[in-house]
C-alpha cells in the first residue's frame, strides 16, 4: 500500500517538476538550475519504479535509497531557484511541501528496510 502512494506522489510530483521547468525555460530564460532540478526530481519517481520491480530487499533498498538522496537534492535546487528570485513564494513553498513529504516518505521506508538503523 505504502509503495503505491509513494509511486502515486512521485509521479504527481514529477509531472509538476516539468510544468515549474517549462515555465522557468519560457517565462525566465532559465536553463541551468532548472536542469538540475528536472533532472533530479524526474528521478525520484523513477528509482522508485525501479525498487518497486527489484529482484531483492537490498536492491530495493539501494533503489529508494537514491530516490531519497534525489528528493533532498530536489529541494536544494528548489531552494536556489526560489532565493535566486526565478521561483515566486507560493510555487516554492508547494513544491517544497511536496518533496521534503516524499523525503519523509522515503526515509520511513528506509528505516522500516532496515537500511538506516534505529538509535538505542
Amino acid at each position: 500500500m505504502e509503495k503505491d502512494i509513494v509511486r502515486q506522489k512521485s509521479f504527481d510530483f514529477a509531472l509538476r517538476v516539468v510544468d515549474v521547468y517549462k515555465l522557468l525555460c519560457k517565462e525566465k530564460k532559465e536553463f541551468v538550475l532548472s536542469r538540475q532540478m528536472l533532472r533530479s526530481g524526474t528521478s525520484v519517481g523513477a528509482n522508485i519504479v525501479e525498487a518497486t520491480s527489484s529482484i531483492s530487499k537490498a536492491e530495493f533498498s539501494a533503489k529508494i535509497s537514491i530516490a531519497y538522496k534525489e528528493a533532498r537534492e530536489t529541494c536544494y535546487w528548489l531552494r536556489l531557484l526560489f532565493h535566486g528570485r526565478y521561483l515566486d513564494e507560493e510555487t516554492f513553498k508547494s513544491m517544497i511541501g511536496s518533496s521534503d513529504e516524499l523525503c519523509k516518505i522515503l526515509y520511513s521506508i528506509l528505516k522500516s528496510s532496515g537500511r538506516i538503523k534505529q538509535d538505542d
